[in-house]
């Protein structure tokens, strides 16, 4: 545990807290991406050794809960297919769709597979050669790249019964459709590590330039995005817009070159819609023309797209940061972990989950 403990250090929490409030001289709004890192700064109540110039606001850095409710109704549909073996990660399940989510079609009886790896999907089909096993594919670029290893492997292996339903996007286009907003507010990002891990951090540096927002690539620890912040502030305050790498023991500017590469062997990039979002160019991955005998929007005649369940929810506001999950009218009321209205309150990355599991939500 001294690897993760080190990064947890309360003494240097304390020492980083002093350097961030020496440095601050205006106020700063400033947005972390990735979910995991919200639940990072609520579990560790971060927030509190920041200075008040200082506002934090929680991005679309949640794959399950950008992922639109068409794409969840298209896997429901499947699911519910003669012959059929839906896999998935086990967060997507109780995603809702337009009405229903998955859970409830597996508790009717639809064959879902809850599996922790795309490589346990392709295991699936070469147990099951009698049914079409289908990966519902999520994640960001983080996760991408297994979901492209399966589809090669399957490929290699002729196993013509395996498909992937794609919901894999891209965090850049979403930066840019965030920074170029009306009524834009937010000074400086802090970059996912995991992602930077795969893709490096040289794509973020046009965007820095473009807007003038520094962007700090970090880890998830407390000491992680402390420093994450300190260095986000300094180059505020210094008026540099750059990028920055605050995570240097995973993230090096080119990432890693091979998970790179058999992304673009297999993947081709599109248009895609971000739930609560709306339409984002270029910020989908699906497979290209070599592997579409194993994408599921061929081999199926997949349904076309259903209203999103609007209601109360603004899950769309706080997926870009315009809004705290408590702004919310049912968050914490009508809208549970038990009984979510959105998918923010569902995923283990989800904002709103990590507001009602880490703050007051009885009030």
């Amino acid at each position: 545990m001294k690897h993760i403990d080190e990064y947890r250090d309360i003494g240097l929490v304390k020492k980083l807290s002093v350097l961030i409030r020496e440095v601050t001289r205006k106020p700063w709004t400033i947005m972390e991406i990735c979910g995991g890192q919200t639940h990072a700064i609520m579990k560790y109540r971060l927030t509190e050794y920041l200075p008040p110039e200082i506002t934090l606001v929680h991005g679309p850095g949640c794959p399950v809960c950008v992922t639109p409710a068409e794409r969840i109704d298209q896997a429901i549909w499947l699911a519910e297919q003669p012959g059929v073996i839906l896999a998935s990660f086990g967060d997507m399940l109780r995603v809702p769709g337009s009405e229903r989510d998955l859970l409830t079609v597996k508790a009717g009886g639809g064959d879902i597979r809850m599996v922790y790896s795309p490589l346990d999907a392709l295991a699936l089909a070469e147990q099951h050669p009698g049914h079409r096993v289908v990966f519902f594919g999520v994640g960001f670029e983080t996760t991408a790249p297994a979901t492209a290893l399966a589809v090669k492997e399957a490929a290699r292996r002729e196993l013509e019964n395996f498909f992937l339903l794609s919901a894999h996007v891209l965090v850049p286009p979403a930066i840019r459709a965030i920074l170029s907003a009306e009524g834009n507010r937010i000074r400086g990002l802090l970059a996912a590590g995991h992602v930077c891990t795969v893709m490096g951090y040289g794509e973020y540096i046009p965007l820095a330039e473009e807007f003038r927002t520094p962007i700090v690539v970090t880890g998830f620890e407390p000491v992680d995005i402390l420093r994450g912040i300190l260095e986000t502030i300094s180059l505020l305050e210094s008026g540099r817009t750059e990028v920055a790498n605050a995570y240097s023991r995973a993230v090096s500017r080119e990432g890693n070159v091979q998970a790179k590469a058999l992304m673009r062997e297999v993947f081709r990039v599109s248009d895609r819609h971000w739930r609560g979002i709306g339409n984002i160019p270029q910020s989908g991955l699906e497979l290209n023309s070599q592997y579409a005998a194993h994408d599921a929007s061929h081999a199926f005649n997949l349904p076309g797209k259903k209203t999103e369940r609007t209601e109360i929810c603004i899950a769309g506001q706080v997926l870009q940061g315009k809004v705290k999950p408590t702004a919310c009218k049912a968050f914490g009321k009508e809208c549970t972990p038990e009984h979510p209205l959105g998918a923010p309150m569902v995923s283990a990355e989800g904002a709103c989950a990590a507001y009602y599991r880490y703050e007051k939500h009885n009030t």
